[in-house]
């Protein structure tokens, strides 16, 4: 089968926003994307059926250091791969577990050789390498599998993330060594993207970014931010980043974040994004929509009758009222965080597929300066 492709299609005239197509054996994904995340194979709270008709998702992301734990990759390989596993037949991506390893800082021990960490589930010890995770994510069959690396806090000294960004370099060697020596499972093409750390330091961030670029590899990504710095330096070490990558490959921004943080890094570049913000969030009573921000806990909504967002295309958005969806959360009814959540995810897509049309038309930058304190206004 093909390798992943990516055609540029346009980039708008005013800012850096950029529309294209990837193209993977289980599809074609639009970019500007949002990926919804299915940690452990399934998004929080809702069916393969909910996340195709209703959110509308074109790709789904998978946790290594979740799935590697728990069902484990023996299971995986038994049931053909996650495809099969859970039935979404779109394309998956895996992260390589670094994220989840950076955040048990007080059960992991890094080292050259990897990671000695300890399983949140029961205390067991494992040890993640830069080989191992390609082929724990060959064995669940991510279509774009990520390269191991050391996602370092915020703020780091310059000289730990220098140290950090270094191994993480030597680490993506590995990866892609290990990655090259071993065929793709299932019968169908799987990608490597490598990943850009250097924290919050101007030089580091663009030694890492020419690095990366360097291993020519089929899409990039960048790591290490929306780990607890300001949102501006979040954007100044995004543009950073994105101007020493090529243009003719997909740029993957790790983890961010709210709407109005996905807008402006649209404007700076990024085509792909990923975050637990809209299952989470609506999971505890707030909902993004096309006309601000909803904390449906508040009494306010008590009589609202009105649909949850008649602004987007999802059936449950202009089906269900806020004073339904309140008295469900209130109630701890679980069908108020399914319904919570697929509404979040659905305006997620509806707003990066708004953000994709906007700049084939060529009104990007006006639409977008429009919609930010819209979406940051609270209801």
């Amino acid at each position: 089968m093909a390798a992943l492709q990516f055609q540029l299609q346009y980039t708008d005239t005013q800012s850096k926003a950029r529309a294209g197509e990837i193209t993977t054996d289980h599809g074609t994904i639009q970019t500007p994307i949002f990926m919804p995340v299915g940690t452990v194979g399934s998004v929080k709270s809702l069916t393969v059926e909910q996340l195709k008709r209703e959110v509308k998702a074109e790709i789904i992301l998978g946790n290594t250091y979740h799935l590697y734990l728990r069902p484990g990759t023996d299971v995986l390989e038994a049931a053909g791969g996650l495809h099969k596993f859970n039935g979404w037949d779109k394309p998956i991506l895996t992260d390589s577990g670094g994220y989840q390893v950076f955040s048990l800082a007080g059960n992991r021990k890094i080292k050259e050789e990897g990671v000695v960490f300890q399983s949140h589930i029961d205390g067991s010890k494992h040890l993640f390498t830069p080989e191992n995770v390609m082929d724990v994510q060959r064995s669940i069959g991510a279509d774009i599998v990520m390269a191991f690396d050391e996602c370092p806090p915020y703020p780091s000294d310059y000289k730990y993330a220098h140290k950090s960004m270094e191994l993480t370099h030597r680490w993506l060697d590995r990866c892609i060594k290990h990655f090259a020596s071993t065929p793709d499972k299932y019968g169908y093409t799987q990608n490597l993207f490598p990943i850009i750390q250097g924290s919050t330091y101007k030089d580091l961030r663009k030694a890492s970014s020419q690095f990366v670029a360097n291993t020519n590899l089929t899409g990039c990504a960048i790591g290490g931010l929306s780990v607890g710095e300001p949102e501006e330096m979040m954007y100044e070490f995004t543009e950073l980043c994105c101007d020493e990558l090529p243009t003719q490959k997909p740029r993957y921004l790790m983890g961010v974040g709210t709407p109005w943080n996905i807008l402006e890094c649209i404007a700076l570049g990024v085509d792909m994004f990923d975050c637990v913000m809209p299952t989470r969030n609506g999971r505890n009573a707030m909902l993004f929509t096309s006309k601000g921000v909803i904390n449906i806990d508040n009494k306010k909504w008590e009589k609202d009758f009105s649909p949850l967002d008649d602004g987007i295309d999802c059936h449950i958005s202009n089906y269900y009222s806020k004073a339904y969806l309140r008295h469900l959360i209130k109630a701890k009814e679980i069908t108020g965080l399914t319904l919570a959540s697929v509404h979040n995810l659905a305006f997620y897509l509806w707003l990066v597929k708004e953000a994709r049309k906007h700049i084939l038309a060529g009104d990007f930058t006006g639409w977008k300066n429009e919609m930010v304190p819209v979406l940051k206004t609270r209801l």
